[in-house]
């Protein structure tokens, strides 16, 4: 077991070590949630999810029971999250734009107690419901639609009462679910205990981020992304900082909007965003001088991208990577050694190696299967042992990231296993075609996949989004075609471009790479 920073006491609650932990620091009167013209402060939040634990209890709520929270940013979902831990529930969140049949799924999945849902969503968690044998009561935000308001629940629990006190979970208690990304499409959850949250608070928010009570956070992706739960909720909340939440979708105009609202000093960043911010001329205009860093994960950042951001804005990105296996970030650059391109090195607390299909170490320089292991080790896959055991061996965790790493110690992140192109009988990475292209003048966005040629060899299709005042024509594909051969081995160049509008993107904001292998199958079958 990979040592805290700081030793657990053997009563350890995250409620309480991330919430009322301001108020015993003198905090209680400093706002902490902002959403729109409306702030509140540690000690309103504090009283709120005191109501809540109360609330959850009185709806049936027991220690390790289930909660499902399908919210969008915004108070309650503070609220919530927060209500659950301190009621000793288990969080387990979930988009709050997904569609009744993928709810069933999730509901089926988490058999939850109790389900937090927006009244937006209402209609369509109804008809999960009445599709699933789950019997939960469901506790509205909005309006109630004939089931419980959360408002109304909340208001009428006493805060001091038994119902609201803190559970006094221990370390090895769990604590929440984070949903993967996944292969297949369906619910895969990582169970974690409250330890593993404080691991790597402790080692990355602390010790990377550096997270202090005078950060003002803004995010792109939403509360119940992992990514985004610890970076705008629980790091900030640790060391007394504040977050800004807004409802809606993470577009250009709401970002700038809010930057300019309440001057964020660190944004929670994806690089299709980072992208989507340069292209915008306003941005030139926008006040960055509160932002001391931007955090990115989730996709991999182009040199490219990283070099136009430093140079147009001089605010620093600080590159990692994580999962929901791990929780959180545990390879990353850092202040003062960023090396762009690269995901820099392990975050201190972790240890990582790269192996082969044997599960052998491989030398620095060749690409492999990273192995990561430290303190925020996810316990299992619910309801998955045989995916549990392939993927965590105590303390360790194999990941399907395929990676090199130099002989500086520095992690280049080459893709996820089945991603990766076997052309002319070499492995290659989409990523390295990718930032290639993104190297030209012409060239907004890109995603490489293979495709079958002719003789059903695999070989390079990039999927390609122009700038403007670039004409998608032969002329300019073979010129791209050059530009790949300049730059990289010929072998390596894509020999189709499908033009695009847009690249569509998963809930996570991550380009949705299945989906362009999927349309270039059913391309396949159906020619005309």
């Amino acid at each position: 077991m990979q040592p805290l920073l700081h030793p657990l006491p053997a009563r350890y609650n995250l409620a309480d070590d991330l919430l009322d932990r301001n108020l015993r620091e003198g905090r209680a009167g400093k706002a902490c949630v902002h959403v729109g013209d409306r702030s509140w402060t540690y000690a309103q939040v504090a009283e709120r999810t005191r109501r809540a634990a109360a609330a959850l209890r009185r709806a049936g709520v027991q220690a390790e029971d289930r909660v499902l929270i399908v919210l969008p940013d915004g108070i309650e979902f503070v609220e919530a999250w927060f209500g659950v831990l301190r009621a000793g529930a288990v969080f387990a969140m979930v988009n709050p734009l997904l569609h009744a049949e993928q709810y069933v799924e999730y509901v089926d999945y988490v058999k939850p107690r109790a389900i937090v849902v927006h009244d937006s969503v209402l209609e369509a968690m109804s008809e999960a419901l009445a599709r699933s044998r789950v019997r939960p009561c469901v506790l509205v935000v909005g309006g109630a639609g004939g089931r419980t308001a959360w408002d109304a629940a909340l208001d009428a629990e006493d805060p001091a009462s038994a119902l609201a006190e803190t559970e006094p979970t221990g370390p090895d208690d769990l604590a929440g679910w984070l949903f993967t990304s996944g292969s297949t499409g369906r619910p895969k959850a990582c169970v974690h205990a409250q330890r593993d949250f404080a691991y790597n608070i402790e080692t990355y928010a602390r010790g990377i981020a550096r997270y202090t009570e005078s950060d003002v956070c803004l995010s792109v992706p939403k509360l119940f992304f992992g990514y985004a739960t610890g970076t705008n909720l629980m790091f900030p909340f640790r060391f007394g900082g504040s977050v800004v939440l807004y409802p809606g979708r993470a577009t250009v105009d709401e970002l700038l909007a809010q930057m300019a609202r309440h001057r964020p000093t660190l944004l929670t960043g994806v690089p299709t965003m980072i992208n989507n911010l340069l292209k915008d001329e306003r941005l030139a205009a926008t006040d960055l001088s509160s932002l001391r860093v931007v955090l990115s994960a989730g996709e991999a950042l182009p040199t490219k991208l990283y070099e136009d951001w430093k140079g147009r804005t001089g605010v620093e990105i600080l590159d990692g990577i994580g999962s929901a296996e791990m929780f959180h970030i545990y390879i990353s650059n850092r202040f003062g050694e960023v090396v762009p391109g690269s995901l820099g090195r392990l975050v201190p607390g972790y240890e990582a190696e790269i192996v082969d299909p044997d599960g052998l170490p491989v030398p620095d320089g060749q690409p492999g299967r990273l192995r990561v292991r430290g303190g925020s080790t996810a316990i299992c896959y619910h309801g998955d042992k045989e995916q549990s055991v392939r993927t965590f061996q105590g303390e360790w965790c194999t990941t399907a990231d395929v990676f090199r790493k130099d002989e500086n110690g520095l992690f280049w992140f080459e893709g996820r296993d089945d991603d990766l192109l076997k052309v002319s009988g070499i492995w290659v990475s989409p990523l390295e075609i990718e930032n290639a292209l993104l190297a030209h003048e012409s060239v907004a966005e890109v995603c490489v996949v293979g495709r079958e040629d002719e003789e059903r060899l695999v070989k390079p299709c990039a999927f390609v989004v122009l700038r403007p005042g670039h004409e998608r024509c032969e002329a300019l594909a073979m010129r791209l075609k050059d530009h790949v051969k300049s730059l990289l081995a010929p072998y390596k160049y894509p020999r189709w471009f499908e033009w695009r509008d847009s690249l569509p993107k998963n809930d996570r904001g991550k380009v949705a790479r299945k989906e362009l292998k999927a349309w270039l199958a059913q391309a396949a079958k159906d020619p005309a």
